[in-house]
């Protein structure tokens, strides 16, 4: 398996990414969009769990407009408004310029093909729902767990794209998560439906927000894995 940092040009600077793949012949790239908490060994080992699949993972870091953020969240309270407040900086508008900048990458590099995936965690589903719609002939799959905010009343709500999306998409959500407005699937359902997108969506039994990561009190073993077998059948069909 081959590691490396890269900095990828956006429009708006140099952003670090973590890449990884098997070595030998070129492979599709999946997209991974942190979580709020941010770029830690946690989301590598996922990233390294992808690329074993056939895969070249890259894991943006999406905060380095504000240089190198890492939280200490044993800190307690003050360092989770920290990181909360960090994440409420980015938006789909930025996001998309960066997204623009791996695209590019993607395309410029010889051990990619021209299939593209992602996947976003929590705060990052907006971002992959919004990068399916913005670029629909590069982005071919897109998965959200447990994503925030694809439903909003603004302007940029991701499932007003739906319209351009022509990726197939997941999303699956916690059954008990404080973070998810009531409204928010069946008006996702509806947008998506209204524009024949292909999806699955579904929501975990049992399941509490964060429940794919391994480090968090609320992972759920067998649904991380359910997950994960999903992911991996979403990605054989649309990227292979």
């Amino acid at each position: 398996m081959k590691e490396f940092q890269v900095n990828v040009k956006t429009p708006d600077g140099m952003m670090d990414c973590f890449v990884c793949h098997p070595e030998g012949e070129a492979l599709p790239a999946v997209l991974f969009y942190m979580d709020v908490p941010g770029i830690r060994e946690e989301l590598r080992d996922m990233c390294r769990h992808i690329a074993e699949q056939g895969y070249v993972a890259i894991l943006p870091d999406l905060y380095y407009r504000e240089g190198k953020v890492r939280f200490d969240l044993s800190k307690g309270e003050e360092e989770l408004q920290k990181m909360f407040a960090m994440g409420s900086t980015l938006t789909n508008q930025l996001i998309m310029r960066d997204t623009e900048g791996l695209v590019e990458y993607c395309k410029s590099s010889h051990f990619i093909t021209d299939k593209i995936g992602c996947v976003g965690y929590c705060m990052s589903g907006q971002f992959v729902v919004a990068a399916a719609g913005s670029f629909p002939s590069d982005i071919k799959a897109a998965a959200s767990l447990y994503g925030v905010r694809i439903v909003t009343d603004k302007p940029d709500s991701p499932h007003l794209l739906a319209d351009k999306i022509d990726a197939e998409l997941y999303l699956g959500f916690a059954e008990h998560d404080p973070y998810v407005e009531d409204f928010v699937i069946p008006d996702l359902t509806a947008s998506l439906d209204a524009n024949n997108v292909t999806y699955t969506l579904e929501t975990h039994p049992g399941t509490e927000h964060g429940f794919c990561f391994k480090q968090r009190p609320s992972y759920d073993e067998p649904a991380a894995n359910k997950v994960w077998d999903i992911l991996f059948d979403l990605y054989k069909r649309t990227l292979n």
